[in-house]
């Protein structure tokens, strides 16, 4: 309980850090890395035209190059490990590793990097770049929102968050198995957390 209390008070003490990224451009401008345990990527296909099935890639790797006052000069590559897929259902949790789908010994790694970024609106902005998956690669633009930035009270490092979304074909990257009785159209929703490496605050 002692535990409990201490957790929630340092939490509460850090809220006003946190308050203060509320506004992207406050946001320290400078070179970020991907928190891998806080970033994932879900992907959500129809099935059947039944319903939606969902499923998640953990562990990305990948570098932010942030500059909020001109966001045209801002540069994300980012890359997950296509092994890492994982759905409630473990048989095909096995099976989208092999050839017919991720195809994970020969293409062990999808990969994001950005070309253009726009602002379009306060707090969002659109991320055009090239996906490359199963040695395929293909545009994609991400539709990306900021969530948040302040010091994490637990690892005393400065982190900012995202939220994003895009959509890709999956035949487009040779991944064609079932479809179109399983959606050709895949839904990314990403949510990444990145930490500063060598910050400085935006305007200097």
């Amino acid at each position: 309980m002692k535990l409990k209390i201490v957790l929630a008070a340092a939490l509460v003490a850090a809220a006003p850090a946190f308050a203060q990224g509320a506004n992207p451009k406050t946001v320290p401008a400078g070179d970020y890395t991907i928190d891998p345990p806080h970033t994932e990527v879900l992907f959500s296909v129809s099935h059947f035209g039944l319903s939606n099935f969902s499923g998640v890639l953990a562990g990305a790797e990948g570098t932010l190059k942030l500059n909020p006052a001109k966001l045209a000069d801002t540069q994300l590559e980012v890359s997950v490990a296509t092994a890492t897929a994982l759905t409630p259902v473990d048989k095909l949790t096995g099976e989208l590793r092999d050839a017919e789908w991720l195809d994970s010994a020969q293409y062990p790694k999808a990969t994001f990097v950005s070309k253009k970024v726009t602002p379009t609106g306060a707090n969002k902005a659109d991320i055009a770049g090239e996906l490359t998956l199963r040695g395929v690669t293909k545009p994609l633009t991400l539709h990306a929102k900021f969530v948040g930035a302040g010091d994490n009270p637990m690892k005393k490092l400065y982190t900012v968050g995202f939220d994003a979304t895009g959509v890709i074909k999956r035949t487009d990257f040779g991944v064609s198995k079932f479809a179109p009785y399983i959606g050709d159209e895949v839904t990314l929703t990403i949510h990444a957390a990145f930490e500063a490496a060598n910050a400085q605050h935006a305007g200097q």
